[in-house]
């Protein structure tokens, strides 16, 4: 009690003496705040929560308050909304097919190359990936929204099953040629009840197989270059793949385990022996697989001119949303809070700890001289793959819109030529003439 009541004097007197000098005592710093919405569900929302609070600690002037939201699409639904009504957070992380989406939603984001030119806040796209940058930029090269959590496809090997097939564990198929052999050996031996089956389907036997093979996903570069895109999906090329898949399924070495993840738990239960998903699969396969498992690129036919190129990512990205009253501090502050999270450090420690791709060349370098790599055989890949050439116009990535729904038409249409109702050329054709509607009713709703 009696150190209170010197504390009070003490606080007192000083306070007199400021007072006697003409003087007060010095505001505290005003914090300007900002609101962040993701979509990440636990675990990965709370390490984005960590995020948030290291750059909360590292400096006085700027708070970030991040939120989760529901799902990306559930997000997106929401942030749209709080735009409307003049209350938008000034950052939502959006999954990577909404991109065309929220260009679309006019007035509602403002460009990340705006963002930090306008803030002053040094930026400089080329540290990003290639193919990471070009998926958010505009055809010219300048950058929209910050990229962060991006993933991509890759094939995952069961080097029991190819052991017990006879196979080289440690030469993973790198055609299609090979992997369609792989997988009629895996059956013919019984190593494993199924051969090869595929998670994200339209995302890796459509998207990324467009990318790997620099053929178009659809006109005006992938619609990168505008709204009046057209699907190109029933390509030569792409109709071959699909009845490769049909001829696969009959003879047994391909198993159709369903849409997006649902085939994902025939990999780590060991009935397929080789599956393409997300490099994101990590930790699941390490959690769950109970063999000997390994990583590989994708695989490509041989003699189609100039494959295999880069993969293309998924994932998503932060964008910057406007409201009526926001101010240019506010705007400063999301900008040092984005070149924060591209620091070296930061993204060597997110791609560690969550298996997302280390986006910048300084965080790849970062993890590949802490030896991390050696450690973790295969975990390079799919920064390798993404890198391995320069994107072109069909490697870049896409922008089409209500891609999702897109996604769900081609889904329906591989299902019929599946269960045998139509032929490749069929489902095709028919998949494209349903996407273009889509398209083109996103192109009427969202025109200037």
């Amino acid at each position: 009690m009696r150190r209170m009541r010197r504390a009070r004097w003490l606080f007192a007197g000083l306070t007199g003496l400021w007072v006697a000098a003409g003087l007060s005592p010095a505001p505290a710093q005003a914090v300007t705040e900002i609101t962040f919405w993701y979509g990440l569900t636990q675990p990965l929302g709370g390490m984005l929560d960590q995020i948030a609070a290291d750059f909360n600690a590292s400096q006085t002037k700027y708070r970030v308050n991040a939120s989760f939201k529901g799902s990306y699409p559930e997000t997106m639904v929401a942030a749209i909304a709080a735009f409307r009504a003049g209350n938008a957070p000034h950052i939502v992380q959006m999954f990577e097919v909404g991109t065309a989406t929220m260009m679309a939603a006019r007035g509602a984001i403002k460009p990340v190359h705006e963002l930090m030119r306008e803030a002053g806040v040094p930026f400089d796209p080329n540290v990003y990936v290639p193919a990471v940058r070009g998926y958010y930029s505009t055809s010219d090269g300048r950058m929209l929204s910050m990229p962060f959590n991006s993933s991509t496809a890759v094939m995952w090997y069961n080097k029991d099953a190819f052991r017990r097939a006879g196979l080289d564990p440690n030469s993973p198929p790198r055609t299609w040629t090979e992997l369609r052999d792989a997988a009629r050996k895996i059956r013919a031996a019984n190593a494993s009840p199924c051969g090869f089956t595929a998670a994200w389907g339209t995302w890796t036997q459509f998207e990324q197989f467009s990318a790997i093979h620099n053929v178009s996903l659809a006109t005006r570069a992938n619609g990168m270059d505008g709204m009046d895109a057209e699907l190109l999906i029933n390509s030569p090329l792409h109709v071959r793949h699909v009845q490769m898949l049909i001829d696969m399924q009959k003879e047994g070495s391909y198993k159709y385990g369903g849409r997006d993840t649902s085939p994902e738990a025939l990999f780590v239960s060991g009935e397929c022996a080789i599956i393409h998903t997300s490099s994101g699969y990590r930790a699941r396969v390490i959690r769950e697989a109970k063999f000997d498992w390994g990583v590989a690129m994708l695989p490509y036919y041989e003699g189609a001119p100039g494959a295999p190129r880069n993969s293309i990512i998924g994932g998503a990205s932060f964008w910057v949303m406007t409201a009526p009253r926001r101010t240019a501090e506010e705007y400063r502050a999301v900008a040092e809070f984005f070149r924060f999270i591209s620091r070296p450090e930061v993204v060597a420690k997110w791609h560690t700890d969550t298996g997302f791709l280390p986006i910048t060349m300084g965080g790849f370098e970062r993890v590949q001289a802490s030896g991390y790599y050696k450690q973790n055989p295969g975990a390079d890949i799919p920064y390798r793959q993404l890198t391995r050439t320069e994107p072109t116009e069909n490697s870049r990535g896409l922008r089409l819109g209500n891609m999702p729904e897109i996604r769900t038409v081609i889904y329906e249409e591989l299902e019929k030529a599946f269960q045998g109702q139509q032929t490749a050329q069929q489902a095709l054709d028919s998949a494209v003439q349903r996407g273009n509607t889509v398209l083109r009713n996103f192109e009427r709703a969202n025109r200037p």
